[in-house]
């Protein structure tokens, strides 16, 4: 067999395809051969070549998924020009206007049923997102007067988890406008640590996320 002289093209097509079935069908319920039938005639052979297993294919997504969004936020992270809330103001906005989030409201996964993906994700969140890049956020904010508080890993933890997890209708399945009061009670909340990093626009975007959620629902 002639060798592969594009083999990133198809661990990209491999990955793509994976992350497509596992939100449709969920992780426990898609089968390699489910994968093999949507790569335009690859082998099980040409999976086995670059992962060993489904569940290394899973771990792939996710670095995958996660890898832009964590980029963007280390971008923000390291900006001199802002203040640290004014640094989670524009991490929370950078993050919700992206294009990909209106394709992953549409498909409408049901996380609350893919446990593996949604253990994959509340990993990141906790080891990742919230120590290496809102935690020095909140450290910057304390030492410029922008955030106060005396736990700023407890508070890191805190506001990535709401954001990432509680508010999440795909996780949840709140209905546009229980998603809606959700954003509005987490709005509160971060003004209640004189956090004021939601606005009206920012609410609208949710909101009209939540809707497209619904929307695809059967």
């Amino acid at each position: 067999m002639a060798r592969n002289k594009h083999p990133e093209e198809t661990v990209n097509l491999i990955l793509d395809v994976s992350f497509r079935l596992f939100l449709e069908k969920g992780y426990e319920h898609t089968s390699i051969q489910n994968i093999i039938d949507h790569l335009g005639g690859l082998s099980k052979g040409a999976i086995y070549h670059h992962f060993a297993s489904k569940e290394d294919i899973l771990i792939a997504v996710i670095d995958k998924i996660t890898a832009d969004s964590n980029q963007l936020l280390a971008d923000i992270r390291d900006r001199a020009d802002l203040t640290g809330k004014e640094k989670l103001k524009a991490i929370f906005k950078a993050s919700i206007v992206r294009p990909v989030q209106d394709e992953l409201f549409t498909v409408a996964p049901d996380l609350g049923n893919n446990p593996r993906f949604l253990s994959c994700i509340f990993l990141d969140t906790i080891n990742e997102v919230a120590p290496n890049y809102i935690l020095p956020i909140i450290h910057q904010g304390q030492e410029d007067g922008t955030i106060t508080t005396d736990y700023p890993a407890e508070l890191s933890e805190l506001i990535i988890l709401a954001a990432n997890i509680w508010m999440n209708p795909m996780i949840f399945h709140n209905s546009a406008q229980e998603s809606y009061n959700k954003f509005r009670v987490f709005d509160q909340m971060m003004k209640g640590f004189g956090l004021d990093i939601m606005d009206q626009e920012m609410l609208d975007r949710l909101y009209q996320l939540a809707q497209i959620y619904e929307k695809h629902q059967d």
